[in-house]
């Protein structure tokens, strides 16, 4: 099945389901050396152009492969109309069909919050598939708590995202402590204006799906090299269940990043880099042969 390309230049995969993921693909490794990718894949409610900061550090060694979820950003979303499954098994199939596509065997799995979810169910459901994974920020399900925080004063998160629209659901994110504490009052229009390249409708429906995802229990089957990127100040991954997490996922590193906010790859973005770098440096240099 050939990769698609629209009149902007976007680059997507299409899926036997006729679902279209949006992907942005970026290397500058020398071309005569070897190497390895990394895929990234980002929490609810943005999208790939939320990591463009990281593509200088990683894409000179890595390729670096960023994915738009399902309803978010440029992605695809089943109407009403469509015959679609909304199901563990069909986003992460999707996921895999995107590597197969892209000739992909293996990648490094760098998930933020809600999309390193995914990347724990994949890591123990297809541990052929992963070089290793990172998580950041994380949590392993949507307890009831983060289910009513996120609904607003709407009847459910699915409904204050259809209500609300992409923007109006994250300006009311915006206003929580603890969700994006950053400095610049030029980042939050931004933000906000990135938010809403997504459809409300498409939040809508993948907020559905998160709201039965739960990867606790796939954490004891994770046997590939994994790094937890914690948040010491997040109020919906919490130090304590980052730890946690760290005791349930076998020779799991945890490396906690101090900051304000759950969005540390955003306001920490050097102390994660730095860490992440090191961590797959530190996988190459196990897998070299000794003397």
């Amino acid at each position: 099945m050939p990769l698609e390309r629209d009149s902007e230049g976007r680059t997507y995969v299409r899926h036997p389901n006729g679902q279209r993921s949006h992907y942005i693909s970026n290397s500058f490794v020398d071309p005569w050396k070897p190497h390895e990718a990394i895929l990234i894949q980002h929490g609810f409610g943005r999208h790939a152009e939320f990591w463009y900061h990281w593509i200088p550090v990683l894409s000179r060694k890595y390729q670096v492969i960023r994915r738009d979820l399902r309803g978010h950003g440029f992605s695809s979303y089943p109407r009403c109309e469509e015959d679609y499954d909304y199901s563990q098994d069909t986003i992460l199939g999707e996921v895999i069909d995107t590597l197969d596509q892209l000739g992909l065997e293996k990648v490094h799995f760098l998930g933020e919050s809600t999309g390193g979810m995914l990347g724990e169910i994949l890591a123990a459901k297809c541990p052929e598939r992963l070089l290793s994974l990172t998580i950041c920020s994380t949590p392993t399900h949507i307890p009831p708590p983060a289910l009513k925080l996120f609904a607003f004063d709407k009847t459910d998160w699915p409904t204050a995202c259809r209500e609300l629209g992409s923007r109006g659901w994250a300006e009311a994110l915006s206003k929580i402590p603890g969700t994006i504490p950053i400095q610049d009052e030029a980042y939050l229009p931004w933000y906000l204006d990135q938010i809403s390249v997504s459809d409300g409708e498409g939040l809508a429906g993948y907020a559905e799906f998160l709201a039965t995802l739960d990867a606790r229990p796939f954490l004891s089957k994770i046997h590939v090299p994994t790094l937890i990127l914690a948040p010491s100040q997040s109020a919906a991954a919490k130090l304590e269940d980052q730890q946690r997490l760290a005791q349930e996922i076998p020779e799991a590193r945890l490396e906690v990043i101090d900051g304000p906010g759950h969005e540390i790859y955003v306001t920490q973005p050097e102390k994660c880099q730095a860490t992440f770098l090191e961590f797959l440096s530190s996988i190459g240099r196990s897998n070299e042969p000794r003397e």
